[in-house]
């Protein structure tokens, strides 16, 4: 075995940005959804529904993604306490994205040009998206609650800003749009944004949380304002719960539409060592086939000055001489006095 020390120009740090289907079904397009009764039917499910791709109860089943309602007022939900109005699931869920996203409970989200006091979250299931949304690969599709309200499909602006604007929070952020894949739809109904007219953007693409708010402002307008006539049923008060959970047509719009496009992104970053045997390195062996045991004597004369070996293995220690990592050569690399080789080695984290 012999040992040789790197230099810094032995060392190279590459990255390079992945993209791959989100869905569990390793399919860029999510067309059925599913909740879970049982979950509903929980506590949990005054805050938010799991949607999953197929039965809950079926073999192969898993949460692709969550939806929540969030009202600073608290509307749409029962109050904690009939004593204390206004606290309620909707306005905790409202909280909690507000010190998340905005890093501060007294900022408002702007949806555009729009402030707003409400707002529904989709959130993807962590497991799903490995180190970001990708931006552009967004396409969701919602359906209005009558055949005449029609439906609409949303994406991202990332394509059209000139600079990347960060929340208080420290992430990014990017308005949505009517459109698909990144590319904005232009019509009487939008503005030249892509926004609603009179009601700001859809919502907001958090791609760093992977998360997708959207603007019930701008899908509560008219058809002919850019929006698709989108209603909750029902209000919460003191001592009543709301006639229908605000999650419901939520979920409705969603799986009406029933097409949802969008891919995750991931920086891998790999460093590349580069070993360097020169000519008058690593020509002779400690292997037994090579050395006496006994006597430390080469066993074959023509390998005094006209030694040959066969590099089959590379190993990285650090300055205590701990072995690191190994790499395995495809084939073994003949070596001698005549021979030079390169050897790169790739180590990905």
């Amino acid at each position: 075995m012999s040992f040789k020390a790197f230099q810094p120009t032995d060392i190279v740090v590459s990255s390079d940005s992945i993209t791959a289907t989100l869905w569990s079904t390793n399919t860029p397009q999510l067309t059925t959804f599913f909740t879970s009764s049982t979950q509903v039917a929980s506590t949990a499910g005054s805050y938010y529904y799991n949607i999953y791709q197929t039965g809950s109860t079926l073999s192969g089943s898993a949460v692709q993604f969550a939806i929540a309602y969030g009202n600073a007022d608290g509307s749409g939900s029962l109050n904690f306490n009939n004593l204390v109005n206004g606290r309620s699931p909707t306005s905790t869920v409202y909280g909690q994205y507000q010190d998340l996203v905005l890093g501060d409970e007294n900022t408002d989200f702007i949806f555009g040009a729009i402030t707003s006091s409400e707002f529904i979250a989709i959130s993807f299931e962590r497991a799903r998206y490995k180190e970001s949304l990708f931006l552009g690969s967004l396409s969701l599709t919602l359906k209005g609650p009558i055949a005449a309200s029609g439906s609409i499909t949303l994406t991202d602006n990332s394509n059209y800003v000139s600079s990347v604007v960060y929340t208080n929070g420290g992430m990014r952020v990017f308005q949505l749009m009517s459109g698909s894949q990144g590319v904005k739809f232009s019509g009487s109904a939008t503005t030249s944004d892509g926004f609603s007219t009179n009601s700001g953007s859809y919502g907001w693409f958090l791609p760093d949380i992977g998360t997708i708010l959207l603007n019930p402002k701008a899908l509560s307008s008219p058809t002919a304002s850019g929006g698709i006539g989108f209603v909750f049923s029902g209000s919460a008060t003191a001592s009543a719960a709301p006639v229908t959970s605000p999650l419901v047509p939520i979920f409705t719009a969603i799986s009406g539409g029933a097409s949802f496009y969008i891919n995750s992104q991931e920086t891998i970053t790999s460093d590349f060592v580069f070993v360097r045997p020169q000519s008058s390195e690593f020509n002779y062996s400690e292997n037994p086939s090579f050395i006496s045991g006994s006597t430390g004597e080469v066993l074959y004369s023509q390998f005094i000055n006209n030694p040959q070996t066969y590099i089959t293995t590379v190993g990285l220690y650090n300055n205590n001489n701990e072995l690191l990592a190994v790499a395995k050569l495809s084939r073994p690399l003949s070596k001698d006095f005549t021979s030079e080789a390169l050897i790169r080695v790739k180590l990905d984290f």
